[in-house]
């Protein structure tokens, strides 16, 4: 089923809305932002945003943008460091590009009004896991993703060539003999219409929901990848989804990031019995790559029996001044940070792999770019190096807007509609609780395909996603909840499979039955729909 169906919801284009442009772009992030100010420079563009605009994990940020501008830093170190932190499965080219490209954005965001913290009348610059230097620039304290959603969302609104398509979801990508040529799309208000463009940017971000305890909002499930896949769009490296460490672990409350830069300012893991434990793990203690500090705290949880483990931040001077979110968000639940002890434990946070695109956002399917967190670019290799993500967004998505537009700009526009259309077989299967589908679906991934795998919890996983895919994806819904229970399958299906077909551990990927001491070999998975469940290996 997972290999058979194309489209979520049938269609026929003589009896719905239709919408023209030159470049589409499907989210509302930093990448798709940075995306649509690039293209809307010389074309048309619309940007849908599937809540209210700007959507998506952007605004969530606490760390920073990394960029190596600080005295004794260098683009060479900042590489360097990427490439350690991602087992060398990075991609060189990528990795080189996106680093010395820094710079010049930091500095066109700021002629933006982009507002970084400054020391002194300097850019200050923090430290954070798996960096050699300090480098991860950062605005109001912990709030930098919040600054920078509303610097681009200022920027795009002062352009006149972008439309805004806000509480828009992304159905399916609309395709005529291979090509993309746009999207159908399901409004909030005026329902299906499908939006034509000579390019369309896929930017819709991750897939942090298949799994029960994430950083990521509720709206992040794996729509815009999962819509590629369908389309005919090389997946590649999903298996690598990277667990931040440290979440605030509240009894009842959603997972809460606690800033990567907290321990960069000097707070320290430790447990119940307020003992350090990250040094006898890593030479670099709590600032070492976050699968190690993930895998050290989730296995000291379990030797202790316990639910978390601690941040001690009662010694870092100013911590009130430098995080004034964490500050807050601790209050609301009485804990004084200069006195208390932040209970925290991992969650799932970035997606590493996804859409495979090259430098320019070009995917395997004509006419469809990718870029952001939903495309794998090969930059993060096995393990993302702290605070890159917002940088590969900036990069990416200026890289993929600027392609779109100029691709767009040497096409002509279709004088009639094209006719297409899509009608499935109707399910005779009763309705179904998609809550309890979408909670027993995070339950199995958590369990199964989390920090630590097996093959024999993975072929378990596969097996219970293909008995909920025979009932799941057989049906066609008509409102989102149902489209996004249908992508967290697609997409969990594809983690998993990825992920038994690479047994051997390498970066955020642990497999706890793989030989001990086998170096791991470097290779990219990469899968579509149509080949089963072949998961190819490619350099």
């Amino acid at each position: 089923m997972f290999h058979e169906r194309r489209h979520l919801t049938d269609f026929h284009s003589s009896r719905i809305g239709h919408v023209v442009t030159d470049v589409l772009v499907v989210g509302s992030g930093v990448a798709g932002a940075r995306a649509a100010i690039e293209a809307g420079a010389s074309a048309d563009v619309i940007l849908i945003s599937k809540k209210d605009f700007p959507a998506g994990s952007t605004r969530y940020a606490q760390g920073g943008i990394a960029c190596a501008i600080g005295d004794g830093d260098s683009a060479d170190a900042h590489i360097a460091d990427t490439i350690r932190v991602g087992c060398g499965l990075n991609r060189r080219t990528v990795v080189e590009h996106v680093v010395r490209a820094a710079p010049a954005l930091l500095d066109e965001l700021m002629s933006w009004g982009f507002a970084v913290d400054r020391t002194g009348g300097r850019i200050a610059l923090t430290r954070e896991g798996g960096h050699s230097r300090n480098r991860v620039v950062h605005a109001r304290g912990d709030a930098t993703g919040l600054e920078l959603s509303e610097t681009l969302q200022r920027r795009i609104r002062s352009i006149r060539s972008i439309r805004i398509f806000e509480q828009c979801f992304l159905v399916d990508l609309v395709t005529i003999d291979g090509v993309c040529v746009g999207a159908i799309t399901h409004h909030v208000k005026y329902g299906h219409q499908i939006i034509w463009a000579q390019r369309t940017i896929l930017a819709g971000g991750g897939c942090g929901q298949v799994y029960r305890e994430t950083t990521n909002p509720s709206t992040i499930t794996g729509d815009a990848v999962a819509a590629a896949y369908r389309a005919g769009a090389v997946i590649s490296d999903i298996e690598f989804v990277q667990f931040h460490p440290t979440t605030l672990y509240i009894a009842g409350a959603g997972r809460a990031l606690i800033s990567e830069a907290v321990r960069g300012e000097g707070a320290h893991l430790v447990d119940r019995a307020g003992l350090r434990f990250m040094p006898e793990h890593h030479p670099d203690a709590e600032l070492a790559p976050r699968d190690v500090v993930s895998r050290a705290i989730t296995r000291h949880m379990l030797a202790t029996r316990t639910n978390c483990v601690y941040l001690d931040a009662r010694h870092v001077r100013g911590f009130p001044e430098r995080f004034p979110s964490i500050t807050k968000l601790c209050a609301e639940f009485q804990i004084d940070v200069s006195r208390d002890l932040i209970p925290v434990r991992p969650s799932a946070h970035y997606l590493i792999g996804g859409i495979e695109t090259d430098a320019a956002g070009a995917t395997s399917v004509p006419g469809l770019l990718a870029c952001g967190e939903c495309a794998c670019t090969g930059l993060h290799g096995a393990n993302r190096l702290a605070s890159n993500s917002l940088l590969e967004g900036l990069v990416t998505g200026s890289a993929a807007g600027k392609s779109a537009a100029n691709a767009a700009r040497s096409a002509s526009r279709a004088t009639t509609i094209p006719l297409v259309r899509h009608e499935s077989a109707r399910s005779d299967r009763t309705e179904l609780d998609l809550s309890d589908i979408r909670n027993s679906l995070r339950s199995v991934m958590w369990r199964n395909v989390g920090i630590e795998r097996t093959a024999e919890r993975l072929r378990e996983t596969v097996e219970i996603l293909d008995f909920w895919g025979h009932y799941v994806l057989d049906k066609t819904f008509d409102e989102p909840a149902g489209w996004e229970t249908q992508n967290l399958l697609t997409v969990a299906r594809l983690i998993a499979v990825s992920a038994l077909a690479r047994p051997e551990s390498i970066g955020v990927h642990f497999r706890s039955d793989a030989p001990s001491g086998a170096p791991p070999a470097l290779y990219h998975t990469r899968c579509r729909r149509g080949d089963s469940d072949r998961v190819e290996r490619s350099p």
